[in-house]
């Protein structure tokens, strides 16, 4: 633990993917097979990585420009074919992410995971990668959709942890985060190791951002 730790409380929410860890090979490689086996031209990287962060339902629905229900799941299932065998596992922890989370956690703070991934793959990457003996809980959509929107999943993860907003902050990379965090009167402090730019995050509502791991706690001290 950092000698200046400080006894702070408070409910930390972190997002996943683009904020613990870094999921991008996984994810591209995953969307990349859905689209050629639907017979689609794959996109560019740019766009590719404007998949890391949103429920799939919303990628699917924008890659292929259709509102087609029947499109998007079977879009879906292909991804997760891939996802389900390889993907999740073409994924790293981001430097300093571990000892940021100790610290963070040996300051009074309880930790958790408010994540777009399904609840399925987000135990088993936490777990795989050593990250769930510090977090007191995790918390995804159904494979269904349930919940694929933050505002709402976040809603529930504050209902079934009985915690006041006013306690918590939400930590993450996406403008979906820090929307989600303002839409449940929660702070919202925005990462910038990870696939959102200054400007998304700072338009979403974060109140402060960082610039590395080993900046979150500074950047919570001064809330």
């Amino acid at each position: 633990m950092a000698a200046s730790a400080v006894k702070t409380g408070r409910c930390l929410l972190f997002d996943l993917d683009g904020t613990l860890t870094d999921n991008y090979d996984g994810i591209s490689r995953c969307v990349l097979h859905a689209l050629e086996a639907a017979g689609c031209d794959a996109p560019d990287e740019s766009v590719l990585r404007g998949c890391v962060g949103p429920p799939l339902r919303h990628s699917f629905a924008r890659l292929l420009a259709t509102q087609d229900r029947l499109r998007v799941e079977s879009a879906i299932a292909l991804y997760r074919e891939r996802y389900a065998a390889h993907g999740w596992l073409e994924n790293a922890v981001y430097p300093g992410i571990v000892d940021a989370l100790e610290d963070l956690a040996a300051a009074g703070n309880r930790l958790f995971v408010c994540t777009s991934k399904p609840q399925l793959y987000a135990d088993r990457i936490v777990t795989h990668f050593g990250l769930a003996p510090h977090l007191s809980g995790v918390h995804g959509p159904d494979l269904d959709g349930r919940l694929d929107d933050k505002r709402d999943l976040m809603a529930s993860l504050l209902a079934a942890e009985r915690l006041s907003p006013a306690q918590c902050v939400m930590i993450g990379d996406r403008a979906q985060d820090m929307a989600a965090a303002t839409a449940n009167n929660v702070a919202g402090l925005g990462v910038l190791w990870g696939y959102g730019t200054r400007e998304e995050l700072m338009s979403a509502g974060a109140r402060s951002l960082a610039t590395r791991p080993e900046d979150l706690a500074a950047a919570l001290a001064a809330f």
